[in-house]
């Protein structure tokens, strides 16, 4: 995409051990986490530069599609949370529908109407593959048959963008 792939270190990381080296770089422990030559650690990065487009349709087209792309992974890693941190018991019905339906709305929204795809991703054409590569990790199977589209979209990405590829975690 932006041809550093042959600068970049990808290193695996455990945000659920106290002594991953995530948590020196980036004191929430959370990742990504970009660590530059210098020392300085980027991490949450909103994005800048070419993936967020000057012209004002496309920029708030862009920043539109990552705040619902956003929005997919906040619910996606809350559902995650309540199934990894409370017993099945102690878990919330209606808090856990609540974070379903905002994935379930926005995948369907996303499938009417599937974004195109511009020769350098921009922050929501990124944002959106991140959320749907997730699902995928934790969720596998759960969105892709009722969102073909989506699949296909995905799909094209990962093909235009062998960096995706290259970080998608371990099955």
């Amino acid at each position: 995409m932006l041809g550093l792939d042959h600068e970049i270190r990808i290193e695996p990381a455990d945000t659920m051990n106290p002594g991953d080296s995530v948590r020196q770089q980036n004191p929430l422990g959370k990742i990504p986490a970009l660590v530059l030559e210098d020392g300085t650690v980027l991490f949450d990065s909103r994005g800048g530069g070419r993936i967020i487009p000057t012209a004002a349709s496309a920029r708030f087209a862009a920043l539109r599609l990552q705040a619902l792309a956003d929005g997919i992974m906040d619910a996606s890693v809350l559902l995650v949370y309540e199934g990894r941190w409370r017993p099945p018991e102690r878990h919330e019905p209606k808090w856990v529908d609540l974070q379903a339906g905002k994935v379930a709305r926005a995948l369907s929204a996303l499938e009417a109407a599937p974004p195109a795809l511009d020769a350098t991703p921009d922050v929501g054409q990124i944002a959106l593959a991140c959320a749907l590569g997730y699902r995928d990790f934790r969720f596998p199977g759960t969105w892709r048959t009722d969102h073909p589209r989506l699949v296909a979209w995905l799909d094209e990405f990962a093909r235009r963008v062998p960096a995706f590829a290259a970080t998608k975690p371990p099955g």
